[in-house]
C-alpha cells in the first residue's frame, strides 16, 4: 500500500479489513493456473465483501510460485487487537475463496480465527516483499 492510499485509508478510518487479490504476471492467469476462472473469483469476492472489505486487485505480489496469492490485511480494529495481515497463497478453489469470504465476514485478522482449512493456504512472504506491501 503506498503512503497516499494509506493515508487516504486512514482518513476514511480504515474500518473494513483489506483484501488484495493479486491478478499480475502470474497470479489470475490461465497459463499458471488453467482450471480457475480468475475473474469470476474476483467478482465472486467483490460481491460477497461488498461493504464488509476493500476488496483490490494488484499487479503483482512477488509470490509467483505460489499463484493464485490473496493477502488478508485487518481492519484498524482488528490491527489494535493484534491481528497482521495473512498471505494466502494457492487460492485456486471456490471452496477456498468462500471461506475467505467466511472469515473476512466474521473480523478478519484480530477479529476472528481462520478456518483451519486457511492454514493450508497461509505462508510467509519476504520480508522485503511484507515491507512492499505495508508501504
Amino acid at each position: 500500500m503506498s503512503r497516499r492510499t494509506r493515508k487516504a485509508a486512514s482518513a476514511s478510518g480504515a474500518a473494513r479489513p483489506t483484501v488484495t487479490v493479486c491478478r499480475g504476471c502470474c497470479c489470475g492467469t490461465p497459463a499458471q493456473v488453467p482450471h480457475l476462472d480468475h475473474e469470476a473469483q474476483l467478482n465472486d469476492l467483490r460481491t460477497r465483501l461488498a461493504g464488509v472489505a476493500m476488496v483490490r486487485r494488484t499487479d503483482c505480489l512477488d509470490a509467483c510460485e505460489r499463484a493464485n496469492v490473496i493477502v488478508i490485511q485487518p481492519s484498524a480494529e482488528g490491527r489494535r487487537a493484534g491481528g497482521r495481515p495473512v498471505w494466502l497463497g494457492e487460492v485456486n478453489s471456490p471452496g477456498a475463496a468462500a471461506d475467505i469470504t467466511a472469515w473476512v465476514k466474521n473480523g478478519g485478522p484480530g477479529l476472528a480465527e481462520a478456518p483451519d482449512i486457511l492454514d493450508l493456504y497461509t505462508f510467509s512472504p519476504s520480508r522485503r516483499v511484507r515491507h512492499e506491501l505495508d508501504d
